[in-house]
């Protein structure tokens, strides 16, 4: 059974920076892709951006390009989320995702099999 754990969520103010991890196991994760998604109060959880764990190739939504950067440890198993120049509307719940390879498109919830429980950014003014 496969867990996902998230650290480093916190509160900052706006244009400064925070880190997330996610440290995953219960399978071997040498393919496919993890995922970062957020959920704001009263909205839809949405795509940020994946990574792949064989090459590490990355792609993100258009509202957080340039700021944020994900990348992967794979002899730990960890992913990382670091957010730059954040801004008050990046405040929500950070989870991340595990998704196998094929499964569809990663921009995409239904994609991803597995949760983190989710860590809070609040980003203040």
């Amino acid at each position: 059974q496969v867990q996902l754990v998230e650290s480093g969520g916190g509160l900052v103010q706006a244009g400064g920076s925070l880190s997330l991890s996610c440290a995953a196991s219960g399978r071997t994760f040498n393919s496919g892709v993890m995922g970062w998604f957020r959920q704001a109060p009263g909205k839809e959880r949405e795509f940020v951006g994946f990574i792949t764990w064989r090459l590490g190739i990355t792609h993100y939504a258009d509202y957080v390009k340039g700021r944020f950067i994900i990348s992967r440890d794979k002899a730990k198993n960890t992913v990382y989320l670091q957010m730059n120049s954040l801004k008050i509307e990046d405040t929500a719940v950070y989870y991340c995702a595990a998704a196998q390879s094929g499964s569809g498109t990663y921009s995409a919830r239904s994609s991803y099999d597995a949760w983190g429980q989710g860590t809070q950014v609040t980003v203040s003014s």
